[in-house]
């Protein structure tokens, strides 16, 4: 019975092939539509959440404090309270930390022989590349003899290996910062942006005993990068930082902190919900398409009632039953929602990866959400079918056999 229902189905679309299309119309172009603003929401999501990643997993970032004099408050790190022992003390006395590295930072004209490349220079500790989770295209990164001796070493980053040596092998070549020699033992694998549209590659690091000493001449450090144990551990971690550096600053209780903490995670949490709701958004939108393809549906199958009522008539005086009627049209109509969707399911993902090949945009298409798009405009089918294949079931035989 099924398979001759669905064959008169589609024997009775098939009548009529350009308006059945152009039925299916609204529904391929809602199915489309959501599959490909999903896709751009998801796409974007995963962006900034690889971008974020690029900082480091469970980081805390310490900054030094503010000034204030006569009333004017310069910005964070307008006075240097950190020093590199800060950091020792973290990872010495504070389960919560994993690691913990002293930075220092100075744009500087980098000479390799007679090529030169301005460049920000970089002051860490060996910890930094493990808070970082960077690795290496060649050498080694910095060790702790390095920094203990204040050797006079350096690890390039992928854009400066590129524009000072090219094709050439930079690993223990030599480099010129202020007129300083330094030994190239490695160059870190490329990072790409930043979630601020700032190159991770064009920058040079060496160790921050070096740059205190035989660069900046200062015992200071800019800032200190910090990772937790884990995720779970972020918060425990900057309560107890705060009252670490509280205690070795000497800060009593009725003054303010020298120093902030920034919570990466928050900012992960806060730009993930972000492209959450983008996403959302883009596919309410364009939700909005396939309601008006199941209302285009109604529409053509109480035509269809329309014009077939004689038809109807005939099949009921040859033994067809009301519910035989209502199977029919209720078949038509899931065809019709089900045959736009698989099409619309084809056209959403093929614009989707001509966003992403064209015009560079990240597009990431769910499985779960071509599954979800496909069964809603069947349910659109049902939903927007049944009242038409009531209408058809419900009428009367003689009424019907008369219709002209």
């Amino acid at each position: 019975m099924w398979f001759m229902t669905f064959r008169i189905a589609l024997r009775a679309l098939a009548r009529n092939k350009l308006r059945a299309f152009l039925t299916m119309l609204g529904i391929i172009i809602g199915v489309g539509a959501v599959i490909a603003m999903v896709a751009i929401g998801e796409g974007a999501k995963a962006t900034i959440q690889a971008q974020i990643a690029s900082l480091g997993t469970n980081v805390l970032i310490v900054l030094p404090g503010t000034s204030n004099q006569g009333g004017v408050r310069a910005g964070f790190g307008s006075v240097n309270t950190l020093v590199a022992g800060d950091a020792s003390a973290m990872v010495r006395e504070i389960r919560a930390v994993a690691y913990a590295s002293p930075i220092l930072r100075r744009q500087e004209q980098v000479v390799a022989g007679r090529l030169n490349w301005g460049t920000l220079t970089q002051g860490v500790a060996p910890d930094y590349q493990l808070i970082r989770e960077w690795g290496m295209s060649e050498g080694r990164f910095l060790h702790e003899g390095d920094v203990e001796t204040t050797a006079k070493v350096a690890v390039l980053g992928d854009t400066v290996a590129r524009n000072l040596f090219g094709n050439d092998d930079p690993i223990e070549a030599l480099i010129r910062i202020r007129n300083v020699p330094f030994r190239v033992v490695g160059v870190l694998a490329a990072k790409g942006q930043s979630g601020q549209g700032q190159d991770q590659d064009d920058v040079v690091m060496i160790p921050y005993t070096t740059m205190q000493k035989r660069l900046m001449r200062v015992t200071y450090v800019h800032n200190i990068i910090v990772s937790a144990v884990t995720g779970e551990h972020v918060q425990e971690a900057q309560q107890q930082i705060t009252g670490l550096l509280r205690q070795r600053h000497r800060i009593g209780q009725d003054r303010e902190d020298d120093f902030t903490i920034r919570n990466l995670s928050d900012i992960t949490e806060a730009a993930t919900t972000s492209a959450r709701v983008m996403a959302v958004l883009l596919g309410s939108v364009a939700s909005i398409s396939l309601l008006v393809g199941g209302i285009g549906i109604m529409n053509i199958m109480l035509v269809s009632v329309t014009e077939r009522t004689r038809e109807i008539g005939i099949r009921m005086a040859v033994g067809a039953r009301s519910r035989d009627i209502m199977l029919q049209f209720l078949v038509e109509a899931v065809v019709m929602a089900a045959t736009g969707g698989i099409i619309g399911i084809l056209l959403g993902i093929g614009s989707s990866e001509l966003l992403k090949e064209w015009a560079k945009w990240p597009t990431l298409i769910d499985p779960a959400i071509v599954a979800i798009a496909f069964f809603f405009s069947g349910a659109v089918g049902v939903f927007f079918g049944f009242y038409p294949a009531k209408k058809a079931a419900t009428l009367d035989p003689i009424e019907a056999l008369r219709y002209e």
